[in-house]
């Protein structure tokens, strides 16, 4: 049960960022097992100049190509994570995202730090 926010710069078309949102979910299924009925991302468009990403001292160059994943997840593993940048990195380099410009943040939960609506916890409750 992924949950992705997205953080672009302003200029990709509509339909450029239906592809980047589809190809991220494909690769989330095919790396962290995430079912496929399940997709929440939330896209996050930025003007230029308002992302600031150095390069922490590896030598990238950074492009108004940019793309930061932060995704909140639970229980997978060091190898399913470690999969996931490398499927990510090249998948989205097929659709015109340098390697460089692609920065992914995970961040884990448990089944008790969801609620799908209606106030409940449905991970919990039996109902998911």
């Amino acid at each position: 049960m992924p949950l992705v926010r997205i953080d672009v710069i302003e200029g990709r078309t509509d339909k450029e960022l239906a592809q980047l949102a589809d190809v991220i979910q494909e690769v989330l299924i095919e790396t962290f097992a995430a079912p496929k009925p399940d997709r929440y991302q939330i896209i996050h468009e930025h003007k230029k100049g308002l992302i600031k990403a150095l390069d922490t001292g590896l030598g990238y160059t950074r492009t108004d190509k940019i793309v930061i994943l932060q995704i909140t997840h639970q229980g997978r593993n060091r190898e399913q994570k470690e999969k996931m940048y490398s499927v990510m990195s090249q998948k989205l380099e097929s659709i015109g995202i340098p390697r460089t410009d692609l920065i992914i943040s995970l961040t884990e939960n448990t089944k008790e730090d969801w609620s799908f609506g209606l106030g409940r916890a449905q991970f919990l409750t039996g109902d998911l």
